[in-house]
């Protein structure tokens, strides 16, 4: 099973007895400080449940795996997700 953003509001709205439109609003803020924090460097973490940080890629040179000729791939910077203690104990039984 996949839980999607539309299920997370869902369960928001209904643990704390709020309507939908006010959890989607709680769900959106949540992400989008999230998302912010990282475009500007920032490391978030969320105490439990694991931290979020930018990870750099340096620019290499790759293989097409289909024709086999060499690719060119730019450094570039990803987002990167480190589970918790507490998410891993969870996870792990």
């Amino acid at each position: 099973m996949t839980m999607t953003k539309a299920d997370i509001i869902e369960l928001v709205a209904k643990r704390s007895s709020i309507p939908k439109k006010q959890a989607e609003l709680i769900v959106n803020t949540v992400f989008s400080s999230i998302m912010s924090a990282l475009e500007t460097g920032d490391k978030v973490e969320l105490r439990g449940f694991g931290s979020f940080k930018m990870k750099e890629r340096k620019s290499h040179q790759a293989r097409n795996p289909k024709t086999g000729d060499k690719v060119f791939v730019e450094a570039k910077k990803i987002p990167h997700f480190k589970p918790g203690s507490e998410l891993k104990g969870l996870i792990n039984g």
